[in-house]
């Protein structure tokens, strides 16, 4: 099983519902973090960073140009990663943003996979 934390906007590159890195990361560039959030951004980046590898690839295809369409899952065995994405939903909901987690079997065509996550190019029936 693979889970998945999303707000309900679409990503533009990849069409799939935006995931809360990039949701939180919005917020703060446009510096609608309160200084408390920031610092706890700021702390789950560093840890994430410390924690978990950035995939190489984005998508299936090698060339060059290819659109990069593959988002990213945790495994469902990675439960610290998992706990510590909570800070981050925190911080959307209480700027009145809504948080799904959502879970599958078949997240796509995988293109990177560690031991924490895969990235993988959705399935037509992948519910992203």
């Amino acid at each position: 099983m693979y889970v998945r934390f999303v707000i309900r906007k679409r990503d533009e590159d990849s069409g799939s519902r935006q995931g809360i890195f990039q949701a939180v990361g919005d917020l703060d560039g446009g510096g609608l973090l309160l200084p408390h959030e920031q610092a706890a951004y700021r702390e789950a980046l560093h840890w994430f960073d410390e924690n978990l590898t950035t995939p190489r690839k984005f998508a299936a295809s090698s060339r060059p140009h290819a659109k990069k369409v593959a988002i990213s899952w945790f495994k469902d065995s990675a439960q610290a990663h998992i706990s510590r994405m909570f800070a981050l939903v925190q911080i959307l909901e209480a700027h009145g943003i809504v948080v799904d987690v959502i879970r599958t079997n078949r997240p796509g065509y995988i293109v990177h996979e560690d031991e924490h996550q895969v990235t993988a190019e959705p399935f037509n029936d992948t519910v992203v």
